[in-house]
């Protein structure tokens, strides 16, 4: 189980701090990722952190503005997320393909 927060409303140019935290499965041998769907859209990849807590993967549209970490230890994964563009309004949620997702939380970039 996969369960987001953290979403909101901010301006462009603001920041937000997801937070997943998971149940139910292993965490520590899974890599988790972030997704976000925006309205009308299909799919768009965002982020991976493997396993082992170092190795991170990025959209090169993010890339030097988000951030993704994990704590073990919560069985959690963090995406920080700053100079926010209207672009990145979107539902974000995580996921692993062999585990599912969860329902996710909105963030909306406006002036």
């Amino acid at each position: 189980q996969f369960v987001e927060s953290g979403g909101g409303m901010v301006q462009p140019g603001g920041s937000l701090r997801l937070t997943c935290v998971t149940s139910g499965f292993t965490f520590t041998t899974y890599d988790i990722s972030w997704t976000r769907q925006a309205p009308g859209k299909g799919p768009e990849w965002i982020s991976t952190i493997k396993a082992d807590g170092v190795t991170t993967y990025y959209k090169e549209s993010v890339k030097g503005r988000f951030t993704i970490s994990r704590d073990n230890a919560k069985n959690t994964v963090y995406l920080e997320m700053n100079n926010l563009q209207l672009e990145d309004t979107a539902l974000y949620y995580c996921t692993n393909p062999g585990v599912g997702r969860g329902q996710g939380t909105q963030v909306t970039v406006s002036s």
